[in-house]
């Protein structure tokens, strides 16, 4: 994969539509247990698409199942999906709107969006680097997030309110 830069990048070559490819993507977040033990967590159901215009607009939606967190511990795992936190009945899925992408640097675009999570849509702008094959272009994302810009402010057994949130998205155009 080669990492197109500000100044070289021919987005015509990327106009068009794009699909997640779900088997080549991952998402993951990270956080403390009791204030001191690392936890990690993945979201195994989502889908996605983007749209790229030819002077280099983006726009795009990950919708993510918010039933499907794995931490691994099933115990944990339920807690997860109750009203402490996303409460699954009520918000299904958390979603991320990306209303506008430009590049920064060498590989890198500022990805800006609206993160929707129990029910509260938040602004969140995201770096990002973006890789491109023949046939995908795979997407690296890492951002912070402060669960209580959200309202998810319950913290039993010492949970971190600030958890880190890795992307590796995989897109394919249709």
């Amino acid at each position: 994969m080669t990492s197109p830069s500000q100044s070289s990048l021919d987005w015509s070559g990327f106009a068009g539509n794009w699909e997640l490819d779900r088997d080549r993507t991952s998402i993951e977040f990270h956080t403390k247990a009791l204030w001191v033990f690392p936890m990690k967590g993945t979201f195994r159901s989502l889908e996605g698409r983007g749209t790229v215009t030819a002077d280099g607009s983006i726009s795009g939606t990950l919708v993510i199942d918010a039933a499907s967190v794995e931490t691994k511990i099933k115990k944990r795992d339920a807690h997860l999906r109750t009203a402490d936190f996303f409460e699954v009945d009520a918000f299904p899925t958390i979603t991320y709107e990306v209303t506008s992408g430009r590049p920064t640097g060498s590989g890198s675009i500022h990805l800006d969006g609206i993160l929707t999570v129990h029910g509260q849509a938040v602004p969140l702008a995201a770096p990002a680097k973006v890789s491109v094959a023949t046939d995908s272009v795979a997407v690296a994302v890492e951002v912070d997030v402060d669960r209580s810009a959200w309202g998810l402010t319950l913290t039993p057994f010492g949970a971190g309110l600030k958890n880190r949130v890795v992307i590796s998205a995989q897109f394919r155009k249709v």
